[in-house]
């Protein structure tokens, strides 16, 4: 079995994969939590309203001997593992809510969630679920919100960040990954915005009792705290998922917010290109591809409907991907739109660079879509042509890529400041190097400035 890195946190249970199933190994501790969770009916309630990840106990083939006779459960495969420094404010926002609205859902059960990681959900297309069964625990009458200051970093500081000040907090998530610290967060809330009864306790409040702690610089046993009803929890809970829900996303005007409506292409050059693309996902079965510089998914919808069975959508434009994020809800289809930025991909990092996987470490893609994309990576970031071909076509063995030469309007205003100092970039140069990476199986010409498609094949 091959373990997975990012699963050492928690000593009740490692993952591990073996063909293709995702496995979790349980200790003395995970069975008993898991035990608890069979005896009272919980696995299968939350499974049934599609709050947790479909799981079942492994039964042990052939090739793999339990040697120390551990319970393992098997869980389904989510298609494609995403971060939540790679979600649009509606994504954090529906993760949020499902927290609350599950926790909520084990507390009527006589559970509860012992954390409150963001990284323990997500997303099946539009759909977030919860991946991580060991995370539910009986539930102690009087006991506090073990989650709540997780929950505040993970969940509601990036998303009044940015509902507030407009500030984007996927960057910030990236560089700290266990969110966005509260005392950061309190010092960048004005005197405003602190009138909210919400943001006032789970932030400035929050942030006060923080410092206090740490002022008290004492070895001496923590006293026990006092009793809080499950009432009072439930309350809080309910207060939380009001606020959150009525927060509303802080856009700014961004570069390629409306392409899809105000682009270069005639309608019959973007018919076209839609014709090439159905077709090419219409001759293969494809279970996963990824469709690069989405924009809000137009290609991503057409290969969904004619075979495809998931599409993620990559892009540097947040208000793209949310655009797009809602438009998958609204039509319910099994696309996954994520914040990706191309030139610096998410990288190995957390403990020992290993906990959260990169973005090509999590490339398992049967094809990718590239249009109107690769000369945004050699004309807008001056990345060498084959070094940008050689990265798309080692995402996945089949795929479509557009070439866009120097005479497209799109280029001659990238090279406005710029000037011409890319004597390699022409599409004689692209075959070239397209041809000694892969097969090219077509070459599609579609529009008047030259834009051309090619089809390829590892």
């Amino acid at each position: 079995m091959i373990e997975e890195t990012g699963s050492f946190r928690d000593p009740a249970g490692k993952i591990f994969y073996h063909k293709n199933k995702v496995l979790r190994k349980l200790s003395e501790s995970g069975k008993e939590r898991f035990d608890f969770l069979i005896k009272e009916e919980i696995l299968n309630k939350s499974i049934e309203k599609k709050f947790l990840i479909k799981t079942k106990i492994f039964e042990d083939d052939d090739s793999l001997k339990n040697k120390d006779n551990n319970l393992i459960l098997e869980h389904e495969c989510v298609p494609y593992v995403s971060y939540p420094y790679e979600w649009s404010f509606n994504q954090l926002k529906d993760a949020a809510l499902f927290h609350l609205d599950f926790n909520l859902f084990l507390l009527n059960l006589g559970a509860t969630l012992i954390d409150a990681s963001a990284y323990n959900i997500q997303f099946k297309g539009n759909k977030p679920i919860f991946i991580d069964v060991l995370s539910i625990t009986k539930y102690d009458e009087g006991g506090p919100w073990l989650g709540h200051k997780q929950f505040c970093e993970n969940f509601l500081n990036p998303l009044i960040l940015k509902s507030k000040k407009g500030i984007k907090f996927n960057n910030w998530f990236k560089g700290n990954l266990e969110g966005i610290e509260t005392d950061e967060l309190d010092k960048l809330l004005n005197f405003f915005d602190k009138f909210s009864y919400n943001i006032f306790v789970h932030v400035h409040i929050l942030n006060k009792l923080d410092h206090k702690f740490k002022s008290k610089k004492s070895l001496k046993p923590i006293k026990q705290k006092s009793f809080f009803s499950k009432k009072s929890l439930i309350s809080i809970l309910n207060q939380l998922r009001n606020f959150i829900s009525n927060l509303k996303d802080n856009k700014s005007i961004t570069t390629w917010d409306d392409y899809s409506s105000n682009n270069s292409y005639s309608k019959d050059e973007e018919k076209l290109k839609e014709d090439i693309v159905i077709n090419f996902v219409k001759k293969n079965e494809f279970k996963l591809i990824a469709d690069l510089g989405c924009n809000d998914g137009v290609y991503s919808h057409l290969a969904l409907n004619n075979g495809c069975k998931s599409a993620i959508g990559f892009d540097f434009d947040i208000n793209a991907i949310d655009r797009a994020f809602l438009k998958s809800k609204n039509e319910q289809i099994n696309f996954l739109p994520l914040y990706f930025d191309a030139s610096n991909p998410s990288t190995n990092s957390g403990w020992n660079e290993k906990e959260r996987k990169s973005f090509k470490d999590r490339a398992k893609f049967d094809a990718i879509i590239a249009l109107a994309f690769e000369h945004h990576l050699s004309i807008a970031k001056n990345i060498p042509l084959d070094q940008v071909i050689s990265w798309l076509v080692s995402l996945a063995p089949n795929g479509l890529i557009e070439f866009v030469p120097k005479d497209d309007i799109t280029i001659k205003k990238m090279l406005e400041l710029k000037g011409n100092i890319f004597p390699n970039y022409n599409q004689e140069n692209f075959e070239k190097i397209l041809s000694k990476k892969s097969k090219i199986l077509a070459k599609n010409l579609v529009s008047q400035s030259g834009r051309t498609i090619y089809e390829f094949k590892i």
